[in-house]
């Protein structure tokens, strides 16, 4: 198979992000600790700071001597995104936050909590190269991939948010972390496979929250899927399929120029089977565009022997768009042609519409004020 670039064009960055702890890993945070000229263990006394308590307050840090602490601080765990806005709905349930990074980029995270969990939709790029023609993300282009820190630290932010009760509910804690934001997790995956360590590793290397709930979305990079199944990390795959034609997948998701149907599948399926993890299918519904019958009955017969789940998305339209959600009863055409193939199907709760909630929205709509 022709070997293609996991990263497509991205710009070049004017201004590298600061180092932070969270962009090594624990053996390369002490080394880095002692370059900077403080003793090894240091490090590990900061990720415990950062990731089993998720404090950003250094004078409550009592194992480190009062007048190393804010040096130490500073040097390891540098400030990385700073919050712009917060947009609420769902009587305070879901909350879209707005963060700025260090060279004026934006980009956006999504935190919602269930009666069962507390999930995180974080961005892993700002823009997207995918060039997806429905995405406000998509159509925005790449900016540049984040850093490992730097979407570590939208993950950080949301667990020390449900720690101090910032949700409606009261203090909790963050359960479920989804790649599903800003971004094609996949093309810069450097990046975002140390993020994965971040997640799952235990404390206090990591936050130790459990490979199961972390769900990791692409449109079918399938080099980086191939990858992925190797890093040991078995979280949950989902892949972006929109459509199980390629005729208008080409459109609809580009990349299926080099990856088509055929070939993303197969990956999925190897996926699964490397890891024992059930795959996710996202579609999302477009009205009079991916919706018929026809295609639902296509995308049954290819799902029905696989060990795959459909989220089914209605579509949150972006303004201006010709781009809108199916209608309810095409909707309920499409679940009930792939239930009678016996594929396990869902249709996504369609939480922020109210606070632009769809990729890119909230974003679009800031750097429109400037």
């Amino acid at each position: 198979m022709i070997e293609i670039p996991l990263v497509f064009d991205e710009p070049p960055q004017k201004k590298k992000a600061p180092k932070h702890l969270a962009d090594l890993s624990p053996a390369e945070r002490k080394a880095w600790a002692a370059q900077l000229g403080f003793q090894p263990f240091r490090a590990s006394q900061v990720a415990t700071h950062y990731f089993s308590h998720l404090s950003n307050k250094p004078e409550q840090w009592s194992d480190i001597p009062a007048d190393q602490r804010e040096t130490i601080a500073a040097a390891l765990t540098p400030q990385l995104i700073e919050l712009v806005t917060t947009r609420t709905t769902d009587g305070g349930m879901t909350r879209k936050d707005l963060w700025k990074l260090h060279d004026g980029v934006l980009v956006e995270s999504v935190l919602m909590r269930y009666t069962d969990r507390v999930t995180v939709c974080i961005s892993s790029q700002a823009g997207c190269g995918m060039n997806c023609p429905f995405c406000a993300t998509g159509q925005a282009g790449l900016t540049r991939n984040l850093t490992a820190g730097e979407i570590t630290e939208q993950i950080v932010a949301a667990a020390r948010a449900c720690q101090d009760g910032e949700l409606p509910g009261g203090p909790t804690r963050l359960s479920n972390i989804v790649f599903m934001g800003m971004g094609e997790p996949l093309a810069n995956y450097s990046a975002v496979v140390r993020t994965l360590h971040n997640i799952v590793d235990p404390n206090p290397d990591g936050l130790g929250i459990s490979a199961r709930s972390v769900t990791v979305s692409t449109v079918g990079l399938v080099n980086g899927i191939e990858k992925l199944m190797d890093e040991g990390i078995n979280c949950t795959l989902a892949v972006s399929l929109h459509t199980p034609d390629d005729e208008l997948r080409d459109t609809l998701v580009p990349i299926n120029n080099r990856f088509n149907v055929r070939e993303v599948l197969a990956a999925a399926d190897a996926y699964e089977k490397k890891t024992g993890r059930r795959y996710s299918i996202e579609y999302a519904l477009i009205r009079d565009i991916n919706d018929q019958s026809w295609r639902s009955d296509l995308l049954g017969r290819l799902l029905k022997s696989r060990n795959a789940h459909v989220n089914l998305i209605p579509l949150n339209p972006t303004p201006g768009s010709k781009w809108t959600a199916s209608r309810r009863e095409d909707e309920a055409e499409f679940v009930r042609i792939l239930e009678s193939y016996g594929v396990p199907v869902t249709v996504r709760d369609t939480r922020g519409r109210e606070i632009d909630g769809a990729c890119g929205q909230l974003a679009a709509a800031e750097k429109g004020k400037e």
